[in-house]
C-alpha cells in the first residue's frame, strides 16, 4: 500500500487536480501520470443529467471504437451447429451450445462477452443467476443476440463495446490503453461522447453532460472541459 500511495503522490504532483484540462490535453496526460507496471486501462467516466430509474431515461449502447480497446475480448458464441464454423472463422474464443450452457450453470464465467442467437435465449434465460450479476447476459440492444453471429463476433474483437448509465446516473467505459497513442485516446473517447451524445432521452431535462473524466488503472481522475470537446 505505501508503494501504491508513493505512486498516486508522484502522479498528483505531475497535474493540477483543480484544473480542468482540455480532451486532447488530457490524453496525452493520462500516459505520463499512469504509474502502473502494466499496461492500464484508460477510463471514461460521464455523469448524466438523468434519472436512471425512469424507464425512458435509461442510456444504453454500443459504439465501435475506431481504434479498439487495446484488450484481448474473450468471446463465447454459443449458436446452433451450423453456425459454429462461422463463429470460429469469426475468431470466437469458445464456440458450442449444451456444453457450455452446463459449464456456465456450474458457474464457469471466465469470458468476456457472450453471443448468441435469437432462438437460443430460452435457454440461456436459465443462466440469468449466474450472467446477470456479471453483465454478460446477451442483449439484443447490445448486438449479442442476433442470427449473424459472424459479423457480431468480429465486431467485438475489433472493439466495440457496450455501456449502460449505472443507477447514479454515470457510464462508465474502457475506451483505451495507456500505451495508445494520444492521439488515438482521444479519438475513441470522441466517439463513445458523440454516441452518449446521440442517445439523450427526450425527457431529460436541463444540462445532459454534467461531467466527464479521464482516468487510467489506480491513477486519479483528469477533469474534461466539455468546450473542448466537439459536439457535446
Amino acid at each position: 500500500m505505501a508503494r501504491l500511495s508513493k505512486n498516486r503522490k508522484l502522479s498528483f504532483e505531475k497535474y493540477d487536480v483543480e484544473k480542468i484540462y482540455s480532451i486532447k490535453d488530457a490524453s496525452k496526460l493520462i500516459k505520463d501520470i499512469s504509474t502502473t507496471k502494466f499496461d492500464a486501462s484508460v477510463d471514461l467516466d460521464i455523469r448524466l443529467g438523468v434519472d436512471p430509474k425512469k424507464a425512458d431515461q435509461m442510456v444504453r449502447g454500443v459504439v465501435s471504437l475506431p481504434h479498439g480497446t487495446g484488450k484481448k475480448i474473450k468471446v463465447l458464441a454459443i449458436c446452433s451447429p451450423d453456425k459454429e464454423e462461422e463463429a470460429k472463422k469469426a475468431g470466437a474464443d469458445h464456440v458450442g451450445l449444451d456444453d457450455y450452457i452446463k459449464k456456465i450453470n456450474e458457474g464457469w464465467t471466465d469470458i468476456d462477452v457472450i453471443i448468441t442467437e435469437p432462438p437460443l435465449m430460452a435457454k440461456m434465460g436459465k443462466l440469468g443467476k449466474v450472467l446477470g450479476p456479471r453483465g454478460l447476459m446477451p442483449n439484443p440492444k447490445s448486438g449479442t443476440v442476433t442470427n449473424d453471429i459472424g459479423k457480431a463476433v468480429t465486431d467485438v474483437k475489433k472493439g466495440k463495446i457496450d455501456f449502460k448509465v449505472d443507477k447514479s446516473g454515470i457510464i462508465h467505459a474502457a475506451v483505451a490503453k495507456v500505451s495508445f497513442e494520444a492521439n488515438k485516446i482521444e479519438e475513441n473517447a470522441m466517439e463513445l461522447l458523440n454516441t452518449i451524445k446521440k442517445l439523450k432521452p427526450s425527457s431529460s431535462k436541463g444540462i445532459y453532460f454534467k461531467s466527464v473524466s479521464l482516468s487510467s488503472t489506480m491513477s486519479p481522475g483528469i477533469k474534461l472541459d466539455q468546450k473542448s470537446i466537439k459536439g457535446i
